[in-house]
């Protein structure tokens, strides 16, 4: 089976998460002020992209995140909930490219790209198998 046959652009994820005290940039170690952490902001983005095409896929396959550049554009305080979308822009054989953007209610905090590969889990699995790294 093709699995790149069942993915197509145009697919969009989205997830919220309301901002709390463990997700601030204070918590995350990421900064000393409680507002919205970028990497929280990340995360969401990258669920998103998860969201939007490993439900296509059949048992057995998923995705995984290899690159992100994002846009931390405005903070968010405790309170808030985020919107993050992603949006599969590009398909080249088992590398899919989205379009990410977050959102607070009073407007767009963050927006990027994210890279992620289309992998069969064992057999991705068994190559981390003794793997170590200094």
């Amino acid at each position: 089976m093709d699995v790149i046959t069942l993915l197509a652009p145009g697919m969009k994820g989205e997830l919220h998460e309301a901002v709390t005290a463990g997700n601030t940039a204070e918590s995350w170690g990421s900064g000393g002020l409680p507002v919205y952490a970028t990497p929280s902001m990340i995360a969401l983005m990258e669920a998103a992209s998860v969201a939007a095409a490993d439900p296509s896929l059949p048992a057995g396959f998923s995705t995984v995140g290899t690159e992100v550049n994002v846009k931390h554009l405005a903070a968010t305080p405790p309170g808030m909930t985020v919107r993050a979308t992603g949006e599969l822009l590009e398909i080249n054989g088992r590398r899919l490219l989205f379009r990410v953007e977050a959102w607070d209610e009073a407007g767009k905090i963050g927006e990027g790209a994210h890279e992620r590969f289309i992998v069969e889990n064992e057999k991705f699995l068994k190559k981390t198998q003794g793997k170590h790294r200094p």
